[in-house]
């Protein structure tokens, strides 16, 4: 190593390493509030405790991550599986609905048991859903229901407004589930809307127009997460400058 910061006249400190043992107890770790204000919001909370009091003990949380996380792999597959066979769209509905049971459902059972684990269910369900939306729009690129650039757009819009979530849950200590009344939820819905919509009619395009339904809707999704990525960043900006404004 050269001796480059020495003569800078910077004088470099060895990086304390945080020990694995005892990471749980040096780490604060604040749970964010979820701002969760989507129009199935209110039925869903009911039906999932409703749920969540029924299952049987030898069901965890972890079970029901790793469901939602493999339902989604598989609805990537499904679509993929359209571009052959048309019978992919009814196994992706299915497959969403299954990710639906999974991925709502497991937070909503730890905090009914009162097992609640912040940190590792905070990293490790968004972890799931970033690699998950990766293998559903990957495979609806593959499909040939939507133009593949257009995939590639809502997965990047996704992605962006994902980071500002969770950049707002860290700063804030806000974490907003939804926008527009849209959550993860009403995304399912659409799409399987969508698949209805090409199952029964294969060659429909939107108003004469040589865009298809997917086309259309993917689109409409880019533009609608920018929109709320723009809104979100600029309003948050705004409270931090007022709460750390410089005297």
């Amino acid at each position: 190593m050269t001796n480059e910061s020495t003569q800078l006249g910077v004088r470099t400190l060895p990086v304390r390493r945080i020990p694995a043992h005892g990471a749980k107890k040096s780490i604060p770790f604040a749970n964010a509030i979820r701002l969760q204000e989507s129009f199935t919001a209110r039925a869903e909370r009911k039906a999932l405790v409703w749920l969540a009091a029924r299952l049987p003990l030898w069901v965890n949380s972890d079970q029901l991550t790793l469901l939602g996380f493999a339902a989604m792999i598989f609805a990537g597959a499904s679509y993929a599986l359209a571009r052959a066979n048309r019978v992919g769209l009814i196994l992706a509905t299915i497959f969403l609905a299954i990710n639906w049971f999974g991925d709502s459902l497991d937070g909503t059972l730890a905090r009914v048991r009162n097992q609640q684990r912040p940190r590792y269910g905070f990293y490790v369900d968004h972890m799931i859903d970033t690699v998950g939306g990766l293998f559903l729009m990957g495979g609806l690129a593959i499909s040939g229901i939507v133009d593949w650039r257009i995939a590639l757009g809502m997965f990047i819009a996704f992605l962006m407004l994902s980071a500002e979530v969770y950049l707002a849950a860290y700063t804030l200590g806000t974490f907003r589930l939804s926008f527009a009344k849209l959550g993860p939820t009403e995304i399912r819905i659409l799409l399987a809307l969508g698949n209805a919509a090409l199952w029964l009619y294969p060659d429909a395009r939107i108003f004469g127009s040589p865009y298809r339904v997917f086309d259309a809707g993917g689109i409409a999704a880019i533009a609608g997460m920018a929109v709320m990525l723009v809104v979100a960043a600029i309003c948050n900006t705004v409270k931090l400058y007022r709460t750390e404004r410089l005297r």
